[in-house]
């Protein structure tokens, strides 16, 4: 176990904040994370963060992971002081980060996430992992399963997902599992393409449309200006940004701007 300090950084906002669905709140107050076939416990006591790896485990994989390079404050700095709905939202959010997370992964996950609500999202992704992930034990000697890699649903036939509950999603996944296998989509290069080329790339992919390209260019491949619009940000834009998001002033950051907004309109009313 190692412990940090970490300014704007929260677990539980980022377990709520619907952009990773293998994060877990347990009865113990911890929370349990799967990042492809690794498993993690955080928790915080105060402001130690508490990481249930080792220094190097966490240096090489769970620093980048959490994004936690990266000076949040700065992406806060830039906000509008006149613009006083999206500083509250950072300040309500303040602790959010964009996870750095794996592309294959998070294709499904937001193929899945489609005309959905994130506790249903959750229940869909823990059922394909544990029929179609390998079986591995984390340090509590507790069973959990590795996401399943594109060779593992890309012979399925496509009602086959249907039992896992994904519905008409079923067949969006296996279909993007035989476009990787295929080779069609190469997701080494999509990795490496600027934000443009990859959003178009992952619109070639059958049931991705606009929304969840965007997601996935945000929350795998990091690439901060892309801005997912759902029906809560569409909400969000009508009711205090009707001529626009100011896409210019928040260039390079505007997908920290749109965390701060989606958990703001998810959570922020019930305060």
């Amino acid at each position: 176990m190692i412990m940090k300090e970490i300014d704007h950084f929260s677990i539980e906002q980022i377990c709520r904040s619907g952009q990773c669905f293998r994060m877990t709140l347990r009865e113990d107050g911890r929370y349990s994370v799967i990042a492809g076939d690794r498993w993690l416990e955080v928790w915080q006591e105060g402001t130690e963060n508490c990481f249930s790896c080792g220094e190097e485990e966490f240096e090489n994989f769970w620093k980048y992971y959490f994004d936690l390079e990266a000076d949040y404050s700065a992406y806060i700095s830039m906000i509008n002081p006149r613009d006083s709905y999206l500083t509250g939202a950072a300040a309500f959010g303040s602790g959010i980060r964009i996870l750095r997370q794996d592309l294959w992964e998070m294709i499904v996950s937001f193929l899945i996430s489609q005309q959905n609500n994130i506790v249903r999202i959750r229940c869909c992704i823990r059922n394909i992992c544990e029929v179609y992930g390998e079986e591995k034990r984390n340090e509590r000697g507790e069973v959990y399963h590795a996401f399943p890699r594109p060779e593992a649903l890309a012979f399925l036939d496509e009602d086959e997902l249907k039992a896992c509950n994904l519905g008409y999603r079923n067949k969006y996944v296996v279909r993007a599992a035989r476009s990787v296998v295929s080779g069609e989509i190469d997701l080494d290069a999509v990795e490496k393409m600027p934000y443009s080329r990859a959003r178009q790339e992952l619109l070639k992919l059958y049931g991705v449309g606009e929304k969840v390209a965007d997601c996935i260019c945000l929350f795998a491949l990091h690439h901060l200006q892309a801005f997912p619009v759902d029906t809560h940000i569409h909400q969000a834009m009508e009711a205090h940004y009707r001529r626009g998001f100011p896409n210019r002033r928040y260039r390079g950051a505007q997908g920290v701007m749109q965390q701060y907004i989606f958990y703001y309109e998810l959570f922020g009313k019930e305060e």
